[in-house]
C-alpha cells in the first residue's frame, strides 16, 4: 500500500504544470469544439461548422509546436 502511494507521490512530482496560457488555449478549444457542434447541430450550417471544428487540432499543433522550441 504505501509503495503504490510512493509511486504515485513521485508521478505527480515529475509532471509538468500547466501555466496560465497554455490553460487558456485548452479551454479555447473546447469552446471552439462546442461552438462547432452548436453550428451544425442547431443552425444546421455543416460548412461553417467544419471551418470552426477545425481550428482546435490546429491551434494545439501550434501550441506543441511552441512547447517544444522552449525546451
Amino acid at each position: 500500500m504505501s509503495q503504490n502511494f510512493s509511486k504515485l507521490a513521485y508521478k505527480q512530482t515529475q509532471m509538468k504544470k500547466f501555466s496560465i496560457s497554455e490553460i487558456g488555449i485548452l479551454v479555447a478549444c473546447i469552446v471552439c469544439i462546442f461552438a462547432s457542434e452548436y453550428i451544425y447541430i442547431v443552425q444546421g450550417d455543416a460548412t461553417k461548422a467544419i471551418f470552426i471544428g477545425l481550428w482546435p487540432p490546429t491551434i494545439l499543433g501550434l501550441l506543441n509546436y511552441i512547447n517544444s522550441k522552449r525546451k
